[in-house]
């Protein structure tokens, strides 16, 4: 196919991009920085107050841990449904992305009725006598990290599942017939070819992170604000259309450049490896 024929074939997609996300995205950036001329002094504002800085760096936290968190949970999870008879592997596949086939918001009120402090867990800490009264579970940054786990685990353990399928059998076996455990296989052989999985299952969940606003809302209410929740009372409560388009910005750019960190890490360990 020449170069002809394959913009004529991308025009439509192009032409839909550019009316429906560049052109908003335009019209919501540009005035954060055209204020009868350009200038940056919104943004300078931004990070000289604490308040926002504060709800930066617990977006950028919360991220950071719940992918952490999913890696772990999900590298040894997708091992297993990988190594299951195919009949099993689709079962457990389906049964691992059942949580996507429910409302976000239906999840995080099941997460409110689970740790408020009449809730499953704490009557359950207070009855077997492990706490003499209920603990604050919700409204914190655990809550939202625990409801941000859970939203998005599916989708690294998806993700890996498809790259740990094309690991061969026969890669495992060699290196067990050479005198490898089980842990070292899975560490030195299974883990390194799996890194391009948990790389793209790590941007999925960490963007993912970044911009989720229900479970934010829902779980950590106004005390403890996201970037996501923040543009929305910025917009929708305070009218401030020019900081929420501010904010917007910053979320993006730092989306952005945690995507270039890690795609800078894969081309590595691709150099690594070739």
């Amino acid at each position: 196919m020449n170069k002809r024929n394959a913009l004529f074939f991308l025009a439509p997609g192009l032409v839909l991009l550019s009316l429906f996300l560049v052109l908003p995205l335009v019209s919501i950036l540009w005035p954060t920085i055209y204020v009868g001329g350009i200038t940056f002094e919104g943004y300078i504002a931004f990070f000289k107050d604490e308040f926002n800085l504060k709800i930066l760096a617990r977006t950028l936290r919360i991220s950071a841990i719940a992918s952490v968190v999913c890696i772990l949970l999900g590298v040894p999870t997708s091992y297993y449904i990988s190594r299951t008879k195919k009949s099993m592997r689709s079962f457990l596949m389906a049964l691992s992305m059942f949580p996507m086939l429910t409302n976000s918001v239906v999840r995080s009120f099941a997460w409110i009725n689970i740790l408020g402090k009449n809730g499953v867990l704490n009557n359950l800490l207070v009855a077997s006598g492990v706490v003499s009264a209920p603990i604050t579970m919700l409204y914190t940054e655990f809550s939202i990290l625990v409801g941000t786990v859970y939203l998005f685990l599916p989708i690294m353990i998806i993700t890996l599942v498809g790259v740990m399928e094309n690991i061969e059998p026969e890669v495992v076996e060699a290196a067990e017939t050479l005198g490898a455990g089980r842990g070292k296989v899975f560490m030195k052989v299974i883990l390194p070819l799996s890194m391009p999985g948990i790389l793209v299952g790590s941007v999925l969940v960490f963007t993912g992170a970044m911009t989720a606003y229900t479970t934010p809302q829902l779980l950590g209410g106004n005390k403890n604000m996201m970037l996501a929740t923040f543009i929305y009372q910025k917009a929708m409560t305070l009218g401030d259309w020019n900081g929420a388009g501010i904010v917007a910005a910053i979320m993006i750019f730092s989306t952005l450049i945690v995507m270039k960190l890690l795609n800078t890490l894969a081309e590595r360990l691709d150099r690594r490896g070739a």
